[in-house]
């Protein structure tokens, strides 16, 4: 499989930096990632949990630190583990306390965040886990490439059958649960894949970026659609365009592509924001 991408972008991209495997698995990458993020973010948006998303991404030094701590090579099940227990852990606080959304989820943003930095600090071993902040998507292996293909097939078929209810339970709770629609479970499952979602891209976007690349495609589609419809096309096509331009340009100024990435989505954002005025 990975092959016949291989041979098919040499025939068809007339760009010197395609003949460099990294950059054709980072292409692929992109291509697969970027409607995870697209539509994940639409819902984000509508539901709100902007705060939420960028929690559990800045959780995953928690997670790697008890990665450390099992002395595991690779912190991703530690951190997948981890992030699905916060994601359970604060849709079920946020629905059993008087307290807002926002300081639930900051609650628990804070003490997750100071645990992951108290653990990976001791004895001064910070730095070996800076990458996790900036990611490296060039570095993203075949291997790896096959896992982002399997979140994106889970992502499409929890869209397929939980839609209606995720579109129901952002309009209106109330109305949701008058139609017969668990709430907390359908919140529970959202918040668990969003969680999931975001630690499995962390370690090639970056935890100081990757909530930006959930909420700037969903925010530009935003001021553009008109319908469901074309919000999630919009915000799919919005967040591929910043992943193709975006790498090709991280590949020309020698940049993080993940932040590269991120600019190339604000600056779509900024001209949707500007097309909106002018044809007011």
């Amino acid at each position: 499989m990975i092959e016949l991408w291989y041979s098919l972008l040499e025939s068809m991209v007339p760009f010197s930096w395609i003949e460099y495997d990294f950059m054709k698995n980072a292409l692929l990458a992109v291509l697969l990632v970027s409607p995870v993020f697209g539509l994940l973010g639409t819902m984000v948006v509508s539901n709100r949990m902007a705060f939420f998303s960028d929690a559990i991404g800045h959780a995953a030094l928690t997670g790697i630190a008890i990665g450390v701590i099992l002395g595991l090579c690779d912190p991703l099940w530690a951190m997948l583990i981890f992030a699905a227990i916060l994601a359970v852990a604060i849709t079920w606080a946020r629905g059993h306390t008087e307290a807002s959304a926002d300081t639930v989820i900051g609650v628990f943003f804070s003490a997750t965040v100071a645990l992951g930095v108290v653990i990976l600090s001791r004895g001064g071993a910070f730095n070996r886990y800076s990458q996790y902040l900036i990611g490296d998507l060039l570095s993203i292996s075949p291997q790896e490439i096959y896992l982002v293909g399997i979140v994106l097939l889970i992502v499409l078929l929890f869209w397929a059958f939980f839609f209606n209810r995720l579109f129901l339970l952002s309009f209106n709770a109330t109305v949701a649960r008058s139609r017969g629609v668990r709430t907390s479970l359908v919140e529970t499952a959202f918040a668990v894949l969003l969680a999931l979602t975001v630690t499995i891209s962390i370690q090639w976007i970056g935890i100081l970026i990757i909530n930006a690349l959930l909420i700037l495609p969903a925010a530009a589609a935003r001021n553009l659609a008109q319908s469901m419809r074309t919000y999630h096309l919009l915000a799919v096509s919005i967040s591929l365009l910043s992943g193709i331009v975006g790498l090709f340009m991280s590949y020309q100024w020698g940049t993080a592509t993940g932040a590269t990435i991120v600019l190339c989505c604000f600056g779509l954002y900024l001209g949707t924001i500007a097309f909106k005025a002018l044809r007011k």
